[in-house]
């Protein structure tokens, strides 16, 4: 890991753990804290959640004594099919019971997980075997619940209580009573404690021939059997042999603890990959800290063990700590259980472009046998998963670039007909009102962004003018590249300070190349046409096609940056969750 910068380019810019190119350490990505989440599988979009169950009032299906429940957790795939995942232990005699066995499962944000509970009265017999290889035909089957993994962290202390029935009684009218069942989420991460750090040192060794040496630091954890794990790196800094380096981030679960040995190396930075050791030391967070309440730099050691080593030589570069700052690195999901909701709005295309509706080949042609068109697609494929995230389902929904009834070529209009309101009730609300519109519109052009950017940026800067706990989600769907591409860019730029993201969709056999530059992963941070830089990247694109026959399904495609949108606005302006 020491020679892992392996160019210029990357060896100016941290892989482990600096605020980047931020001026502001407010507005940095916590790298260290992402590499090492992401080497314990949470990426950002997925957690790792542990799920305990209890029940209430269940049914007494033994004779002389209470039943003796089990509960058996299943998820149910896109065609049904159910999957297990565990299998509680059995608690003898109680109607009530609560259970010890655990389940931990990963959290995806941008997949709807169907959980399914079917809780068992155990018979006598089958007391001594375990759970596992029990037959569950051969068990008295107590009842059953149904619920999204994403309704149960959205609740305010990520606890559902769900109502038991048994498999006819749903479809009945008259629902048999078979008790509760209450299930309790909890994030499993041991500390969201973070520590930012500026590092500097002084007097550094002359390395290089004709010049000062490019210093870098190197920050690993010391593991069992001594061997060292590289955690956190800086940026390099050219020609300086009193080098102040950007704010590093370690976050306390990746560290181990603030006692743990840390072996802090610095580096002369070459290009062919081969740095040369300019000095070491062995220090932990807490002498850190130390070196910053005291104000005092510690020498570094030349390239023997630090610390061991009765001949090592004390070197006169030294490093100092010049800030020294704990935090609270709170979550996605710290902030939908802290009261926060994500809000859905949708904009549809309506140009001329997407064919006659009445006609099969049309974008728009809605198909009698009920297969819905890559625009009813999006809609329910993005509004299944994010409705769960919305408490009042009520979503903003507009159409542009059509000619409604007896009036001029709106490029804003509300999909309900209303001219008073554009909220519809739920995601079938929004089919209902598209199917209803292209009855009374006539499609024409030109393809304009620009206008209902602005609205969904009117309804964000309102709620946030009002003090609300939302973030905002517009998906834009259309079949065209955007003809007002600069007014694009700069609704873009300017929403970009709102808490606002913006999920675009592609459909149709269009060239959509010249729409990826809204998109700041495919190049350069978008610029207004006043020259200020967007403070965010909140555009997600993507072409319906590209993604409609492969693995991946469009929704985790666009989906896929939302919650790092969101954890990036929250944290750049220091909003934290409800206590």
């Amino acid at each position: 890991m020491g020679n892992c910068c392996s160019d210029v380019a990357g060896g100016q810019t941290a892989i482990g753990g600096t605020a980047g190119g931020h001026l502001n350490p407010a507005n940095a990505s916590n790298d260290a804290v992402d590499l090492f989440l992401r080497s314990r599988g949470y990426h950002g979009l997925f957690s790792q959640i542990e799920l305990s169950f209890s029940a209430s009032g269940l049914r007494d299906r033994d004779v002389l004594s209470k039943s003796d429940p089990m509960m058996v957790l299943y998820t149910r795939g896109n065609n049904g099919a159910l999957e297990e995942l565990c299998r509680t232990e059995v608690i003898l005699n109680s109607l009530n019971p609560k259970w010890i066995t655990k389940d931990t499962l990963i959290y995806h944000f941008e997949v709807v997980q169907v959980l399914v509970f079917r809780v068992y009265d155990v018979d006598t017999q089958f007391h001594n075997v375990d759970v596992k290889m029990l037959k569950l035909e051969e068990q008295q089957y107590l009842g059953e619940a149904t619920c999204a993994l994403s309704e149960i962290i959205t609740k305010f202390d990520r606890s559902m209580t769900l109502d038991l029935h048994t498999e006819g009684s749903i479809r009945s009218t008259q629902s048999q009573n078979c008790g509760k069942l209450l299930v309790h989420a909890e994030e499993c991460v041991s500390s969201k404690t973070t520590i930012e750090m500026i590092l500097r040192c002084s007097d550094l060794e002359y390395r290089d021939l004709f010049s000062r040496s490019d210093p870098f630091l190197l920050v690993s954890k010391v593991v069992e059997g001594g061997s060292h794990i590289p955690i956190c790196k800086t940026e390099v800094i050219k020609n300086d042999h009193n080098p102040i380096w950007k704010p590093v981030f370690l976050n306390i679960q990746q560290v181990g603890s603030k006692e743990s040995p840390l072996i802090i190396e610095c580096y002369n930075f070459n290009s062919n990959g081969k740095h040369d050791l300019m000095g070491k030391m062995q220090k932990s967070l807490v002498e850190l800290e130390k070196l910053y309440s005291g104000g005092q730099g510690e020498h570094f050691f030349s390239s023997a063990a630090a610390g061991h080593n009765s001949q090592n030589k004390v070197l006169k570069s030294r490093l100092f700590v010049d800030k020294f700052a704990e935090s609270v690195q709170y979550t996605f999901l710290d902030y939908l259980a802290g009261g926060f909701e994500l809000n859905f709005m949708v904009a549809i295309d309506f140009t001329a472009s997407n064919g006659n509706p009445r006609l099969p080949d049309s974008l728009h042609y809605i198909d009698p046998s009920g297969r819905p068109n890559a625009y009813q697609r999006a809609i329910l494929e993005v509004g299944e998963v994010l409705q769960y995230y919305d408490s009042d389902k009520r979503f903003p929904t507009w159409g542009f670039g059509a000619r409604p009834i007896d009036g001029p070529v709106s490029h804003c209009f509300n999909l309900n007909g209303s001219s008073h309101y554009c909220e519809v009730e739920g995601i079938q609300g929004i089919m209902m009102a598209y199917t209803s519109a292209l009855l009374n519109v006539s499609l024409a052009g030109p393809t304009l962004f620009g206008p209902v950017i602005s609205n969904a940026a009117l309804i964000a800067s309102q709620s946030v003018a009002n003090g609300g706990r939302k973030y905002f989600v517009l998906l834009i769907i259309t079949d065209g590249v955007v003809t007002d591409l600069q007014e694009t860019k700069d609704a873009l730029v300017k929403a970009s300070d709102l808490p606002l993201s913006i999920l675009i969709v592609g459909v149709g056999g269009a060239d959509f190349k010249e729409m990826e530059v809204l998109d700041a992963d495919k190049g350069e941070r978008l610029e207004s046409s006043s020259g200020r830089v967007a403070s965010r990247d909140i555009v997600q694109f993507v072409p319906f096609r590209d993604v409609q026959s492969g693995e991946i399904s469009v929704v985790q495609a666009l989906l896929a940056e939302l919650p790092t949108q969101f954890l990036t606005y929250m944290r750049s302006r220091n909003i934290q969750p409800n206590p």
